[in-house]
């Protein structure tokens, strides 16, 4: 294994690379250092002919809690460069020539959830929670919603964004937001097991059909984070972000004025 400070890069089998978040104290908060480096992985494993399969996991007890909020919050240009990575890293995993599978566990929120969405396949531990809880920082989920429409229409999206509650992995798998739920701890050797399938295919047959998917969705991937872009630092320079961010460090719930 090959271990940076933030990211662990691991050849698990022939054709199958796994790439783990390793930032376990802080459940794998999306830091801009990380965001980095994760992307600058990506890009290197995409130069090894032989790989075909990206397997995205995280370190400790969460695949990842979003963005470090407490990185955001130093400053405002700190805030839109932490939202531009996200959308950089988004684009990153989504746009990769690898069929990528995200193992996820433990808390997926946020940043987090749209790391797992722009995947193609999702493999969940039982235990995984998913939620979108921006509105109750003050901020907008702009990032995650070119996805989140994508995988699980209009009306659960809107559940999902305006309530700011966070589902199961077997509510996940209902609705359409994550492919197959296993057994605490056995998320990274069903994810193995999934990449083996997809080595069964053709290499060129798996890129035109992921290139064909993308072609006849709905909506087009860089307009809709700019859009998001736009939105989500309109938010982050409001008066409902700072108490909701406020409320967040000092473990309050936070008081909104109409």
């Amino acid at each position: 294994m090959t271990a940076t400070s933030l990211v662990q890069v691991k050849a698990v089998e022939p054709g199958v690379v796994r790439l783990t978040l390793n930032r376990p104290e802080q459940r794998n908060a999306l830091s801009i250092a990380l965001m980095e480096e994760l992307c600058r992985a990506v890009q290197t494993i995409e130069k090894d002919a032989s790989a075909r399969v990206l397997i995205l996991a995280g370190a400790g007890l969460s695949f990842c809690a979003g963005l470090d909020l407490k990185e955001a919050a130093r400053d405002l240009e700190l805030a839109e460069k932490g939202a531009q990575r996200v959308a950089r890293v988004l684009k990153t995993i989504h746009q990769s020539r690898l069929v990528t599978i995200a193992a996820i566990h433990g808390a997926v929120m946020a940043g987090g959830a749209g790391l797992m969405s722009a995947c193609d396949l999702v493999v969940a531990a039982q235990d995984t929670r998913i939620g979108y809880p921006e509105v109750r920082r003050g901020l907008v989920a702009g990032l995650v919603l070119h996805f989140l429409l994508r995988q699980v229409g209009d009306r659960m999206a809107r559940q999902l964004l305006l309530t700011g509650e966070s589902i199961m992995a077997d509510e996940a798998a209902r609705i359409g937001l994550i492919n197959q739920v296993v057994p605490v701890d056995t998320q990274l050797t069903a994810a193995l097991e999934l990449a083996r399938q997809v080595l069964k295919g053709a290499p060129q047959a798996i890129a035109r059909t992921r290139q064909l998917i993308e072609e006849l969705g709905p909506r087009d991937l860089n307009d809709d984070l700019q859009r998001a872009l736009e939105h989500h630092m309109a938010a982050r320079r409001s008066d409902e972000a700072k108490e909701g961010m406020a409320a967040f460090a000092q473990k309050r719930e936070p008081v909104w004025h109409p």
